[in-house]
């Protein structure tokens, strides 16, 4: 055991236990996996190779290997009907590499949404490969709204005519109109990708439109929303099936982790399951709630509203504190956020004006919109209180009542 043979990090992985249970998770990318979904990913299978796929194996003993990864494709494609899917991806970057390698050539055009403007960096930055092999040019939010101009976006891909249109976004609240974006790559005989890691799990049940129809290629990270575990797969038309197949392997990445794809055929199937479709409609439900919560306080939320399960919240312009120092007082009460910058942001990208929350982990553990707004409460009162030690105290004695009466795992 663990516990007996490797004290140190068995203490450190059981302080890590104890500040998830105590802390109230509002990091919009982050969520808590189901026991099962950790005890797939703790199996046997972490032992087994498996080169290539499911019935041309490179490796020999494969026939159960292959039934639990073609279990996991085909769940995925009863919650998307999408044609073709590739569970093997290890994570956003490798999948997004491998789309990029396929589709496109050395200094080819890619359209996509801009880093400050709710983007990503793993789509184009200095920092990841996308800046050394491509020209990516960039599409906006409209200044007023902080909604995605389409129509500025049509302008862009007509000038431009770049060979693929990603759709997508890491910190942007509004929904995407899939349609609008399709008409413009067809305009320009474009490749549209979409990139649905954040809301994925909230097009599971229809909650939010599916791209799928619309879409060459869509590709979504399996935890977030979904509650699996920190994977990635690709989706699109069968036409496609044999490029991108090539594309994950051999081109980008070797052996697949069939421990993690057995974890995500079990998030898959907890996601088939009808109490998910209540799950998801209350992670839209108190987003909604907490928006409308935070407004009513005084804060500035980014574009007024939100259609998915995150929001960007001013600390700055509505308070006059830095990032920096909300993230503090929220730490000391245990609210766990991130930064973000927002459109047109005038503040440096490390020290930006906004924090980004979310509300999948919170309804993990079914809170609902009572308790959204014992949040927004406390999330206010830690911001103003900054510098109120005896103040902090009090509201994180809140966060842990609070996270008392609703446990991450059931004992």
């Amino acid at each position: 055991m663990l516990k007996n043979n490797d004290k140190i990090l068995y203490d450190l992985i059981q302080l890590e236990s104890k500040r998830q249970d105590e802390e109230i998770e509002l990091i919009a990318s982050e969520n808590y996996v189901s026991m099962e979904v950790l005890e797939a990913n703790w199996s046997i299978l972490t032992n087994k190779y498996s080169e290539w796929y499911p019935g041309k194996r490179y490796y020999a003993w494969q026939e159960f290997i292959d039934k639990i990864e073609q279990l996991a494709i085909d769940r995925a494609k009863e919650i998307f009907w999408a044609e073709y899917i590739n569970v093997q991806p290890l994570s956003w970057s490798p999948a997004n590499l491998a789309i990029y390698l396929w589709v496109l050539n050395p200094w080819d055009k890619v359209l996509w949404l801009s880093l400050d403007q709710g983007g990503h960096l793993s789509h184009w930055h200095p920092l990841n490969f996308s800046w050394l092999l491509y020209n990516i040019i960039p599409y906006f939010l409209n200044k007023e709204t902080w909604i995605i101009d389409m129509d500025e976006l049509e302008k862009i891909a007509l000038n431009e005519k770049p060979k693929m249109i990603i759709a997508w976004f890491s910190a942007y609240s509004r929904n995407l109109d899939w349609k609008r974006f399709r008409e413009i790559s067809d305009k320009i005989g474009a490749i549209l990708m979409a990139d649905i890691s954040h809301i994925a799990w909230l097009i599971a049940w229809w909650a939010l439109e599916n791209p799928i129809p619309y879409c060459d290629i869509v590709m979504t990270t399996t935890h977030k929303t979904l509650r699996g575990p920190r994977w990635a797969i690709i989706m699109s038309k069968e036409k496609y099936a044999s490029n991108i197949a090539r594309a994950v392997f051999p081109w980008v990445q070797w052996w697949p982790h069939e421990n993690l794809i057995a974890a995500k055929a079990v998030a898959f199937k907890e996601a088939l399951e009808p109490e998910f479709k209540i799950y998801i409609r209350q992670v839209i439900d108190n987003a909604k709630v907490l928006s409308s919560e935070l407004i009513n306080m005084w804060f500035i939320i980014v574009s007024w509203w939100t259609d998915n399960h995150l929001l960007l919240v001013d600390v700055y312009w509505s308070f006059w504190v830095t990032w920096k120092e909300a993230e503090i007082a929220l730490e000391k009460v245990w609210l766990s956020t991130n930064k973000n910058m927002i459109p047109y942001d005038t503040r440096k990208p490390l020290d930006p004006s906004w924090i980004r929350i979310g509300t999948p982990a919170v309804t993990t553990r079914w809170m609902k919109e009572v308790e959204m707004k014992i949040i927004a409460k406390i999330f206010k009162e830690a911001i103003i209180n900054k510098d109120d030690e005896v103040k902090l105290k009090d509201l994180k004695k809140e966060i842990l009542d609070l996270c008392k009466k609703f446990p991450i795992y059931k004992k």
